[in-house]
């Protein structure tokens, strides 16, 4: 039987909803994805392909041209006509240029901005042409700004963005329109019987009736709605659970590749944290093994922030090897002496830390425990104070936390001062290296790929040797859903699975 519409899916994610604005949301934006759609986005192989616009730009088609200096370039975007917003007004040129004058504005609290300050200004010659004038060379743009979503300037210009409604209901021009967001519970979004994309057969898109994301932190109670099938799709299921979903009858698990790796990071705050002694020491403690088989055997083991799956990962970079003895060693060298607890002590300062993940999310919690168990060989003192959703997100922003454990995702062209360069908009350690600034900047403003990979080597030997955090392993995700939900194809990157929703369908 082929594809036909109706059918609900019911999603469960493992965080609150903070927002529905996909530029000021701390977390993938899994919800949103399904609601607001962007001039390109990646697909399941990570390469990006046209959504709003016609083309993705590049060097080759003509849509990318660079200044004759080789410092500046220009980005021509060709925009789809026939696309409405979800209240019906055409969707133009003058979206995209009131969406990079709305990120950019200091008054707006972003998430992130980027992508925003590199563009100079923007002509829109006809409703169906932008011309994105750049103040450098930005490698990096289809990661940013005009792939995370257009807004409606229709609806928005004018108004407070922090405040505005469009937060808990957006109008997009996606396949899913918002319907009703309960904090704390649900988003509940319903077809988009005005979508401009039809099937490869001619059908009309989407084929569900509604997509509905319940909120569960809690990843037993997840499973247990798994079971019971009030919830037909987890798209993280729990490394250490997946042996139960996998006995759940119409419920399948699905393996995909992720761009995500999972990393201890740690507060230059504390004086002893800023030692690059402790940091190397704190590194030798920490066997990746012990997680991994904690975990299933599921993740794999990594050395660098840079996943393998990219060219431009060194494989030279070098490790810190498991070593207990080496770390007690170094430790004693630095004169952190054991105290009559067993916790090492120096200039009045003992290594005991307030250690946070995010509450509910099992295998993060599991691999604190372990992390726990192997800095007390040490004699390191970590001590869990997990946060729930927003909280947490705080936290990690903010810097309120000793160590934190945790995950980051990347989209398909990676930007990574926004987790260690200074001022980075994910950097809460308090952080600041300018060799490590400058190694990114290279990476960051250059189109030429042996130059990038030159630059990339550069910035994870940094990293290596100065240890701001520990990449731990490289994830793969465990998707369990309905078996009666067809089309499905996992996506990688940080746009979440929900960003090519359109033609999945239910069977039956």
């Amino acid at each position: 039987m082929g594809p036909g519409p109706g059918g609900t899916l019911i999603v469960g994610l493992t965080y609150e909803i903070d927002t529905m604005n996909p530029y000021s949301t701390g977390f993938l934006g899994d919800a949103q994805a399904a609601v607001i759609e962007g001039l390109i986005a990646p697909d399941k192989d990570a390469n990006y392909v046209p959504v709003l616009a016609t083309e993705v730009p590049t060097v080759e088609n003509g849509g990318i041209v660079v200044s004759e200096d080789g410092k500046t370039m220009q980005i021509t975007y060709k925009l789809r006509e026939g696309v409405k917003w979800h209240d019906g007004e055409p969707f133009t040129a003058a979206d995209v240029k009131y969406t990079w004058e709305a990120v950019k504005d200091p008054a707006f609290i972003a998430e992130s901005k980027d992508g925003s300050s590199e563009v100079e200004s923007i002509d829109i010659p006809d409703d169906y042409t932008v011309i994105v004038n750049y103040n450098t060379i930005a490698p990096t743009f289809a990661a940013t700004l005009f792939t995370f979503g257009i807004m409606p300037k229709h609806l928005l210009e004018g108004t407070d963005l922090n405040t505005s409604s469009y937060n808990e209901t957006p109008v997009g021009t996606g396949p899913f329109k918002v319907n009703e967001f309960v904090r704390g519970q649900y988003v509940e979004t319903v077809r988009n019987d005005d979508y401009w994309r039809t099937a490869e057969n001619g059908d009309k898109l989407p084929y569900l009736d509604s997509i509905i994301f319940k909120m569960i932190p809690d990843t037993n109670t997840l499973i247990t709605q798994l079971k019971s099938g009030e919830v037909t799709m987890v798209v993280s299921t729990p490394y250490s659970q997946a042996n139960q979903v996998q006995g759940i009858e119409g419920i399948e698990i699905i393996q995909g590749p992720q761009l995500s790796w999972q990393h201890l990071d740690f507060n230059f705050k504390r004086p002893s944290l800023a030692d690059l002694n402790v940091r190397k020491a704190i590194a030798m403690g920490i066997d990746r093994e012990v997680i991994i088989r904690a975990q299933g055997g599921f993740p794999k083991a990594i050395k660098s922030p840079v996943v393998p799956v990219f060219d431009f990962y060194d494989d030279s970079v070098p490790v810190l090897a498991y070593d207990v003895d080496a770390a007690n060693a170094l430790l004693d060298e630095s004169g952190y002496a054991l105290g009559s607890d067993g916790i090492r002590e120096k200039d009045g300062e003992r290594l005991s830390y307030a250690f946070m993940v995010q509450s509910g999310r099992a295998d993060d919690e599991l691999a604190q425990q372990v992390i726990i168990a192997q800095l007390k060989a040490i004699g390191i003192e970590a001590t869990a104070n997990n946060q729930t959703g927003v909280a947490y997100r705080e936290a990690r922003y903010n810097g309120g936390y000793d160590l934190i454990y945790g995950r980051w995702i990347t989209s398909a062209n990676p930007v990574y001062h926004d987790f260690w360069g200074t001022g980075g908009a994910n950097n809460g350690q308090s952080y600041s290296n300018p060799e490590l600034d400058a190694a990114m900047a290279e990476f960051e403003n250059t189109l030429d790929p042996e130059e990038r990979k030159v630059a990339a080597s550069k910035f994870q030997a940094i990293l290596a040797e100065d240890l701001p955090t520990i990449s731990l392993v490289n994830n793969v995700a465990l998707i369990a859903k309905t078996t009666k939900l067809k089309n499905f194809v996992p996506n990688p990157t940080n746009m979440t699975n929900f960003v090519d929703t359109a033609a999945w369908y239910m069977e039956g």
